[in-house]
């Protein structure tokens, strides 16, 4: 599965935990970091878990190792880091604090749930 495959899984992953404010960042030409990061947020601790544990739980499933994984005792920012992905899933008032879109300013956005939107709206 290449990068950009697993970026879209994480993100549907996060979608059916009801994440909030899903975006992709595509990094790649700006920095070696990563290829791209998942960013997502959990309205309490408890819901941040949530969502990463069911992201680890799916990669586990299909055979993706992370290379580590930070802040799941505490779900307040999780970071699951597969080298070309990373995961960050935050409590809300610490995305707002660290505004990692805002500082990847030159990374290429693209958000979860946008296409079920579009899907949604009629021609007419």
């Amino acid at each position: 599965m290449d990068s950009f495959e697993l970026v879209k899984r994480t993100g549907r992953l996060a979608e059916e935990k009801k994440g909030k404010d899903i975006v992709i960042l595509q990094l790649t030409g700006i920095t070696d970091i990563a290829d791209y990061f998942l960013i997502v947020s959990g309205k309490n601790e408890r819901h941040v878990k949530t969502i990463a544990e069911h992201i680890l739980e799916d990669m586990e499933k299909i055979g993706v190792r992370p290379y580590s994984t930070e802040g799941l005792d505490n779900g307040r920012w999780v970071i699951i880091d597969c080298f070309s992905v990373v995961v960050h899933v935050f409590l809300e008032s610490l995305r707002e604090l660290y505004d990692l879109e805002n500082l990847w300013f030159e990374a290429k956005r693209i958000t979860i749930g946008a296409e079920k939107a579009r899907k949604g709206v009629r021609n007419g």
